[in-house]
């Protein structure tokens, strides 16, 4: 499981700058660079690390300030940017900027400063013996990131399981508290039936009320024989406490018993009373105290005696249920005194017992343990009982039991629930004789439901995943290894659904979080809702989820996929409207051999990724050659950060011309595709790399330099006597939906001089149309810059003839599959004439996309297009080669006029 984001925890996250220092140290000492870190309010927590002390002092004195607040803030106060790497003043060093995170949440980062070998004649730093190289440099950076991130994210994991333990431990001591008190409670009502002095039964109530109530002294006092004395019944203090009673002016005594009269007291550490009394109390080494009057009721109501809880412990706060604990023994003592005073009857204590067990805390019953006979209940056993005591069904509830009285069998304890878990109770039954000489036993009971469901739900919360309700990642890893050894025991098989939606940050971009969120929700219901797969549907983190297929419906497997698969191809209704959400899907059976529960989730992450890079919205089963395509991914994915973030030259563009067949089959520009010249792993075409760009979030570096090299190009064409040529560019889904796209391309205008109507943005059809609101107001701004806007993909997606007119579009491109049988086809012949007049209609041109043959280009001039692309023309080539081509040695404005093919003000 991925866990949800908790501020607090990561709040109490400590930073050991001692050993952060150390660590540093020893890795600039081996690296070669220099470095130290900030806190994230901007405090300087370690010195700058490096491989010499002067050197270090002075790279330190060479670092500009002000060029570190700006990569600190950048860092630490954006989620766009975890690490930046600058230059400096000096040519041949660089600084980077490095953010540490723990759950998506920056804690602290670190400045990184390399040093180039000094080439002669630069702006450069020299007699360094700490130099780097590239590789070096950006090598070490990574590493900072990558392990310090480990570290910090594994003592919030750390910190979160043991907050767990904590809240399970309090509630476990509650429970025993609470368990001990009650015992203590009922060996207290037994002394009822005692036929010993009162002052042994005081001495016995002290001590078992002390030790339950875990306190210092106890003590059971009355006014003495003479004037201004005391005598106590009962006393108890521990071994480690000074004693009380045998030093204490009887006279003060009676003085602060005044302050006591017939209502009790509540003094703890933090209490505010009188400074003489609490320096009094001081003085005797007590802290804490509760006074409780014990009352005899004939002939008339008055103090008898005064049962002292004290306590020596300097923090000492007493809770609700100590007073409750000592109000309860008040009680019972005060029933004592009165059976002793005035040498009640069996009824009279009877009616004593009575009023006593029916305003302690708990339901209490007592049977005969010969007949089972119910002798005794009290208001809270009729009121919590009730329905079983008119059914009769008590007997069933709490079982027969033995009568044996031996004092192995006192006390005995447990827990029971009722209504199939919904009531749950702390059942506590001990053996006595009755005030009629039977032998019975007594039952305490405790309503614990309110604590049990706040168990329960500690537990669902550390298996469950927050928002969706969905089981997370660690109860997934737990049923899949019950699976497996299941399989493995009955020789049967199951099945593992890997499902990743696609393209969900777009979701979460346009849309806003909250409607993310939503929709995460409703997929999570609707999966959990299959035949087949019900509760066995976790939410590994993100927009990821796992079902698993068990055993006893594996061959159910391919109706659950067509399910899924209809769900996925249906729109999702968010904000008022219909989105379209896929997800792509890897499927792997087990158990092999040697498949473990990491093993299984790697297979089905290696096949859900094929289905990603194989173009989205399909399901690919796990096959062992996937693994070295995963291995490939992954190498892939460190060039293409180390080539974004360093030689972002590594891409290039390559011209595909695009040809006006209505004015003579004349260039009229091109448009730019975008190519990937690996060092490492040699030339790669987009469809390569572009899903892996998109997925990991660098689309938009690449694509701002595209289009900013694009527009230069275009720029030096204009230049050079085709002021009309045009330079086509793709933005990506991700790129359109920047917030501050309209500004990046009015920026690159400004910055590379170009004619805006130069300039065509192309967009697909399918994106256009997903958010028509969100993306007319995208368009309209770029519109508004002077650029042209083309419709690219045309007849691949769902849109309608409103949404096109919508859309301030000059350029519709018909997408190549139409074209591929179009010399046989006439249904593609027919939704080519029909675009055609579609577009005409709206005063728009109509491109169409990879024209290879003369055929195909005889049936394209019957059918009203205005340009063409592909093969049959030309192939997308590298700048040099299209500029030698099309631009050096093809006819300028001036020729198109005068034979004609422009008018004078057309473009």
């Amino acid at each position: 499981m991925v866990e949800g984001n908790n501020p607090e925890k990561i709040q109490e996250m400590k930073i050991d700058r001692e050993w952060l220092q150390k660590v540093q140290d020893f890795y600039a000492d081996i690296s070669g660079l220099f470095l130290f870190a900030i806190d994230k309010q901007g405090r300087q927590i370690t010195d700058i690390s490096g491989r010499d002390i002067r050197e270090t002092a002075r790279i330190a004195d060479l670092i500009n300030k002000n060029q570190v607040e700006d990569l600190f803030r950048r860092v630490m106060y954006t989620r766009l940017e975890e690490q930046i790497i600058e230059n400096t003043e000096y040519s041949n060093m660089k600084l980077a900027a490095v953010a540490v995170k723990v759950k998506s949440e920056a804690i602290m980062c670190f400045m990184i400063a390399g040093v180039y070998k000094a080439q002669d004649g630069e702006n450069a730093i020299l007699n360094m013996r700490s130099v780097v190289d590239e590789k070096v440099f950006f090598g070490g950076i990574d590493y900072v990131r990558e392990i310090f991130d480990k570290v910090y994210s594994s003592e919030y994991r750390i910190l979160s399981e043991n907050k767990a333990e904590e809240r399970a431990l309090v509630e476990e001591n509650e429970i025993r508290e609470n368990l001990s008190k009650t015992e203590s409670l009922n060996e207290i009502v037994q002394l009822l039936d005692s036929d010993e002095s009162y002052e042994k039964i005081c001495d016995k109530v002290v001590k078992i009320a002390a030790g339950a109530a875990h306190i210092s002294h106890c003590y059971v006092i009355q006014r003495g024989r003479y004037d201004n004395t005391i005598e106590a019944l009962g006393k108890y203090r521990s071994e480690s406490s000074d004693p009380i009673i045998e030093k204490v002016n009887p006279v003060e005594v009676l003085k602060y018993a005044g302050k006591v009269g017939d209502k009790p007291m509540v003094v703890s550490s933090r209490t505010e009373i009188d400074y003489d009394f609490r320096l009094w109390i001081g003085a005797l080494g007590i802290i804490a105290f509760v006074a409780l009057p014990v009352f005899r009721t004939k002939p008339s109501k008055e103090v008898s005696n005064y049962l002292i809880f004290a306590d020596n412990d300097p923090k000492k706060v007493w809770t609700r249920d100590d007073i409750k604990f000592f109000g309860e023994i008040s009680k019972v003592l005060q029933s004592i005194f009165d059976r002793h005073i005035h040498k009640l009857s069996i009824v009279a204590s009877y009616n004593a017992l009575t009023f006593v067990l029916n305003n302690v805390g708990s339901a209490i019953f007592v049977k005969d343990i010969q007949t089972g006979q119910l002798l005794f209940k009290n208001r809270s056993f009729e009121k919590g009982f009730a329905e079983e005591i008119a059914k009769g069904t008590i007997q069933d509830i709490f079982g027969e039991e033995e009568d044996d009285l031996s004092e192995d069998k006192r006390g005995d304890s447990f827990e029971m629930s009722l209504e199939d878990g919904e009531r749950w109770y702390d059942v506590n039954k001990t053996p006595m004789q009755w005030v009629d000489g039977r032998n019975v036993l007594l039952f305490s009971i405790y309503d614990i439901t309110d604590k049990k469901l706040y168990q329960k739900k500690i537990e669902q919360q550390a298996n469950s995943d927050y928002l969706t309700g969905l089981y997370n990642r660690m109860n997934c890893e737990k049923d899949l290894s019950t699976h497996i050894e299941e399989c493995r025991k009955d020789g049967k098989k199951a099945c593992l659904l890997y499902l990743d939606l696609d393209d969900f940050k777009h979701i979460n971009d346009g849309l806003g979080h909250q409607y993310g969120d939503e929709l995460l929700k409703t997929i999570s219901g609707k999966i959990n809702e299959i035949e087949g797969i019900k509760n066995s549907c976790y939410r590994m983190g993100g927009d990821e989820f796992i079902a698993i297929i068990p055993p006893d419906h594996y061959e159910e497997k391919p109706k659950i996929l067509e399910t899924i698969r209809e769900m996925f191809n249906s729109p999702w209704y968010l904000k008022g409207g219909d989105y379209y959400c896929t997800s792509s899907i890897g499927v792997v059976d087990f158990p092999d051999s040697d498949d473990n529960v990491q093993e299984i989730i790697k297979k089905a992450d290696i096949a859900m990724y094929e289905s990603k890079r194989s173009g989205k919205n399909r399901t690919t089963y796990y096959k062992k050659q996937d693994e070295d395509a995963a291995s490939y991914r992954l190498d892939m994915e460190k060039n293409m950060r180390n080539a974004t973030f360093g030689a972002i030259r590594e891409f290039e563009i390559f011209y595909q011309p695009i040809i006006d067949v209505s004015k003579g089959n004349v260039c009229t520009g091109a448009e730019a595709l975008l190519r990937w010249n690996s060092k490492s792993m040699g030339f790669l075409t987009p469809g390569e790399f572009i899903p892996l760009a998109e997925y990991l979030g660098l689309i938009n570096p690449i694509g701002n330099y595209i289009l900013m090299k694009a527009c230069s190009d275009c720029k030096k064409w204009n230049e050079s006597g085709h002021p009309y040529y045009k330079v086509n560019v793709n933005l990506s889904v991700v790129q359109l939906l920047q917030n501050d796209i309209v500004g990046v391309i009015e920026k690159t205008i400004n910055e590379t001089g170009i004619n805006p109507r130069n300039l065509v943005i192309e967009v697909t059809e399918s994106l256009a149309i997903n958010d028509i609101d969100k993306m007319k107001k995208i368009l309209f701004g770029i519109k508004a810059l002077g650029c042209r806007i083309a419709l690219d993909d045309f007849g691949t997606g769902y849109s309608s003839l409103n949404h096109i007119r919508e859309l301030p579009i000059d350029l519709i491109k018909v997408d190549q599959t139409f074209v591929t049988d179009l010399v046989t086809d006439p249904y593609a012949q027919s939704f080519i004439k029909m675009v055609g007049e579609l577009a005409s209609s709206l005063n728009v041109k109509i491109c169409v996309e990879g024209i290879e043959s003369r055929e195909q280009k005889e049936i394209l001039d019957k059918l009203n297009v205005n340009l063409i692309q592909g093969f049959f023309y030309d192939q997308p080539m590298k700048k040099e080669e299209f500029e030698a081509k099309y631009v050096n040695n093809c006819i300028g404005v001036a020729d198109f006029k005068a034979i004609g093919l422009i008018s004078t003000g057309e473009e």
